[in-house]
């Protein structure tokens, strides 16, 4: 659903869940989610499971939760990762899947299944170029390019920047890559570029991670969009769930229904271009995909983005030479037109307040010059 946009940044904050300390796994279910991020819950519907871990449980073990029973056994999985798990039926005791929420009993033998065969996740070191926009003893702001990989995940086992990280910060004795309490404190597609955040120290990710669980951070992203809006500036409200007819794909949900995660995104014209628009997307929530599913479901998809039809022709003319010029802009930019643009936070330490700003890398810039070029004749004529 949409409504028009009528609060100011300000009005955000208002809303803000009144937490004074959280974990870190908590914080980290709430922020950016990637196309890698969830192997845990993709493609496993039909296809042989292999097994990754396995555990049983001691005789004297008192009825406890099954997610928290194993993030105390599994140190470099989240909770929020392990509750994935169990709903895509991929946590079994005795056998059998169980929800998170099932609780576990004596010596019952748990076994955590996957859809590929076990990998060595540890990290090592990559020497792989990186765009530093700062950095300090807490913390580095980095330029992730388009086609980057964030996060180590099924049939990305190295090239990451992850990797890059810990090749960059290799003499750093407190950086350890292996470490789930250090590192990215959000994640953006490996086909969207701009900024990102990374933590040094343990309590930097818990201070700035929980600024992004309190919608404080400022994230403003740079998008081209198939179609002409309705207003110039709106916000699209609807609870974010996994299509259940394509898991690799996100779907939105009405504000009240009971499935998916709530998210809401403002979005404002930058410039109409013929049969695209610019436009500005500021997020209140991170959720997975978040800007590609909402603008998707207001028929505006990314230009360019295969997962949401917009790598189609879905404006303008039925002419070949139309037809050229979009097969044309898709080889400039062979991917969803986003970019994370801007990046505010609050200092972890000094509490100062960070500003950074990326402009458009080259393949979006050299899109939007050749819409440029395309729409001018045709506004001249008219």
């Amino acid at each position: 659903s949409t409504r028009k946009e009528s609060s100011a940044a300000s009005d955000v904050y208002k809303r803000q869940p009144d937490k004074e300390s959280l974990p870190l796994e908590e914080l980290e279910a709430d922020l950016i989610a990637t196309d890698e991020e969830d192997q845990w819950v993709a493609g496993t519907h039909g296809e042989e499971l292999y097994e990754h871990y396995r555990v049983r449980v001691d005789p004297g073990q008192t009825p406890l939760r099954i997610d928290r029973f194993l993030v105390d056994r599994m140190p470099h999985t989240s909770r929020h990762r392990i509750q994935l798990a169990a709903k895509a039926g991929l946590i079994w005791v005795d056998g059998e899947p169980v929800k998170s929420n099932y609780k576990v009993k004596p010596l019952e033998t748990i076994t955590m299944m996957l859809a590929h065969p076990k990998q060595d996740w540890s990290i090592t070191p990559e020497d792989i170029p990186l765009d530093i926009v700062y950095e300090d003893d807490q913390l580095l702001v980095v330029n992730k390019p388009a086609g980057m990989v964030v996060h180590p995940g099924h049939g990305n086992y190295s090239g990451t920047l992850v990797h890059a990280l810990a090749y960059y910060l290799r003499n750093d004795p407190l950086y350890d890559p292996n470490d789930a309490s250090v590192g990215l404190v959000h994640r953006i597609d490996k086909d969207t570029s701009g900024l990102l955040l990374v933590a040094k120290r343990t309590e930097a990710k818990i201070r700035l991670a929980r600024q992004f669980f309190l919608k404080t951070t400022g994230r403003r992203y740079q998008a081209l969009i198939w179609g002409k809006l309705d207003q110039p500036q709106g916000t699209i409200e609807g609870n974010i769930a996994r299509d259940p007819r394509d898991r690799t794909r996100m779907t939105v949900y009405p504000p009240t229904s009971e499935i998916g995660k709530p998210a809401v995104t403002h979005y404002t014209q930058l410039e109409r271009l013929g049969f695209v628009t610019l436009i500005a997307c500021e997020l209140e929530t991170g959720r997975t995909h978040q800007i590609r599913a909402h603008m998707k479901s207001i028929d505006h998809p990314l230009f360019g983005d295969e997962r949401y039809g917009g790598d189609q022709i879905l404006w303008g003319q039925r002419t070949s030479s139309y037809q050229q010029f979009v097969n044309n802009c898709l080889k400039i930019c062979p991917r969803q037109a986003l970019h994370a643009e801007t990046l505010a936070f609050d200092h972890p330490v000094t509490g100062e307040r960070m500003h950074f700003s990326v402009p458009l890398p080259d393949d979006m810039r050299q899109l939007i010059d050749k819409w440029r070029r395309y729409v001018a004749p045709l506004e001249l004529s008219n």
